[in-house]
């Protein structure tokens, strides 16, 4: 990414070995598929699986994974784009920890 500006880096990893990063780059112009100046990949699963992700590939423009599940993400700002992330990613560990407690 010739130019991009990383202005947000996060990772956690979190006791369970569950990872979560953000990553937010400021582009010169916007990503083919997408109608703002940013580059974005947000990630939580494993080492070894994509539970939730958030990105915006050019060509496919913003977008996020629910596990194999693909669906169009309607970009607002950076801060809503966070916000939605965190949201999925306590449902998804609220889920994954309902369903270690019933096994």
């Amino acid at each position: 990414m010739p130019n991009a500006k990383l202005i947000l880096h996060r990772k956690r990893v979190f006791d369970d070995g569950s990872i979560s990063e953000i990553k937010l780059w400021q582009v010169p112009s916007p990503v083919r598929g997408s109608a703002h100046a940013f580059r974005y990949r947000l990630f939580y699963g494993t080492a070894g699986a994509r539970w939730i992700a958030y990105d915006n590939e050019p060509g496919k423009g913003d977008h996020r994974h629910y596990g194999a599940q693909e669906e169009d993400y309607a970009f607002s700002s950076p801060e809503q784009l966070i916000a939605d992330f965190i949201s999925d990613v306590a449902a998804e560990q609220a889920r994954r920890m309902v369903e270690r407690n019933e096994t």
